[in-house]
């Protein structure tokens, strides 16, 4: 046994010596005083002395009204899961001090996250039905659309939007024209005009809501968005919301554990809600270094099904996809969480334009063709990317409304298919295949399948990521083999960016 040698101590062997360090720190008064756990900004708030903060606290109201009283700290916004308190760097460390707080989150700022896409998933075959595929259109499910807001005098949402609720303290119309764009991605109705009638949903057949969390610039905070997420929850069963698509996203602060964001997300995953979220759009920096570790919030969440973008290049062949360069890498900051979990086409996607907003103004050169109720815009990044795959588990509850979250994440991942010199923290299983996802589930999980879109065979990955493996590989005999280890580059550039 190793000794230590102290002055006036002879011979104190390491276990007498930790246990006298013990006693005498228990004996002193703040040795071990209590600090809860704040996110990387708040770090930064404090260091910095700030005068203004915004930061959340969980609790009921009670809990809240006896934290803002002790400290004499203004309530900003009260939601279900606690509140959000304006304090100053001394009021942020008092609360850090006290005892009936386990961590603390800024409201940290959000951005959204900025074809051929219905034929390049096979989507288009979905619907027509054959070849052991039912005729699907999402009817009867519900995605709740957290985001800029709709366009609803847009002929692509007509009957299709069952409520809008607006968290910005607006009227829920979208001056920003990112969630209209999304929406239509996801549950546009074809468009009316000769030269529009080609522009469709994923899941045309759905129904929306719309939950607005963000300006006419495209900002919000993150209480916004854990406000919108408990609604949805909350209003599951009255409007049948099966999905949530989150296509935006902030810097990752802290653990997913902590992050208010990912905290909602869980609950609506464990209410059996599928969520599913955008990567982001920080895959390289501006001189074109890959960026690991570029994954937003709530991206980052294990319980998310999170999204990363592929490039169609203008073809409705899967051959020539490649991931875009702009789509945000894994693993996650903080938790090495495995991410994205899948890709979907995200580049040069034409979708509703929203009439008046910051899109249909400031960028009129992507316009692609119509007007007013009938226009359309093309619009790239994990954003669409997210609308894509929210469209198509649409597609997958209409087929199985028993599927979970669960089930919905291990179908649409064990049937992608892997793209060419890409890898887990890059494409996750691979690119999504809405046909071959359908037919799966069609066939009770028996096999998976091999299908033919654009005449090109397309076969499946056979993997599903998880937080704690590197894969799940799936065997005709539906076992489950768990691979253990994981290798990491030695050399990863990772993105400490705090503002997105």
């Amino acid at each position: 046994m190793v000794t230590l040698k102290t002055p006036g101590v002879r011979n104190l062997t390491r276990r007498t010596w930790l246990a006298a360090l013990l006693v005498f720190a228990s004996a002193v008064p703040g040795f071990a005083e209590h600090r809860a756990r704040v996110s990387a900004d708040l770090a930064g708030d404090l260091a910095a002395g700030s005068s203004s903060i915004d930061v959340i606290v969980h609790g009921d109201q009670a809990t809240v009204d006896a934290l803002a009283s002790r400290y004499n700290l203004v309530v900003k916004r009260r939601m279900k899961s606690g509140a959000v308190l304006h304090v100053n760097a001394g009021g942020l460390d008092a609360l850090q001090r006290d005892p009936d707080v386990d961590h603390l989150s800024g409201d940290r700022h959000l951005r959204a996250s900025m074809a051929v896409t219905n034929v390049a998933i096979g989507a288009d075959q979905v619907w027509a039905g054959g070849n052991h595929v039912p005729s699907l259109t999402g009817a009867g499910i519900a995605v709740a659309v957290i985001d800029s807001g709709i366009d609803l005098k847009h002929n692509a949402f007509k009957n299709r939007v069952l409520v809008t609720k607006d968290f910005t303290g607006g009227d829920g119309i979208d001056l920003f024209g990112h969630g209209t764009h999304v929406a239509g991605i996801i549950a546009g109705q074809a468009g009316r005009t000769a030269d529009t009638r080609n522009f469709q949903g994923v899941a045309a057949g759905a129904y929306l809501v719309n939950l607005r969390v963000l300006d006419e610039t495209g900002g919000g905070v993150s209480s916004s968005v854990v406000e919108a997420i408990d609604w949805a929850i909350e209003h599951k069963r009255q409007y049948h919301i099966g999905v949530i698509n989150l296509s935006l996203g902030g810097a990752v602060l802290e653990s997913y554990r902590d992050d208010p964001m990912c905290e909602a997300v869980e609950r609506a995953v464990r209410a059996g809600i599928v969520v599913v979220a955008a990567a982001g759009n920080f895959g390289t920096t501006v001189d074109g270094k890959t960026v690991l570790g570029s994954i937003t919030s709530p991206g980052n969440s294990p319980y998310a099904l999170t999204v990363g973008a592929t490039d169609t290049h203008g073809t409705t062949k899967r051959s020539d996809d490649t991931v875009a360069k702009y789509s945000s890498h894994g693993p996650t900051a903080y938790d090495l969480v495995i991410k994205p979990d899948l890709v979907a086409p995200g580049s040069h996607i034409a979708s509703a334009e929203a009439a008046g907003s910051y899109f249909s103004t400031a960028h009129s050169e992507r316009h692609v063709t119509g007007n007013g109720p009938n226009a359309y815009i093309q619009l790239s990044g994990t954003s669409m990317s997210a609308g894509v795959v929210s469209g198509t588990v649409a597609l997958l509850l209409q087929e199985n409304s028993k599927l979970g979250p669960a089930d919905v994440k291990a179908v649409v991942q064990l049937t992608s298919s892997l793209l060419p010199g890409e890898g887990l923290v890059t494409e996750g299983t691979g690119s999504l295949n809405a046909l071959a996802a359908v037919q799966f589930a069609s066939n009770d999980f028996a096999r998976l399948p091999s299908v033919s879109i654009s005449g090109e065979r397309v076969s499946p990955s056979g993997i599903t990521t998880s937080p704690t493996a590197t894969s799940i590989i799936w065997s005709s005999s539906k076992s489950i083999i768990w691979s253990s280890s994981i290798i990491w580059s030695t050399s990863i550039i990772w993105s400490s960016s705090a503002s997105i």
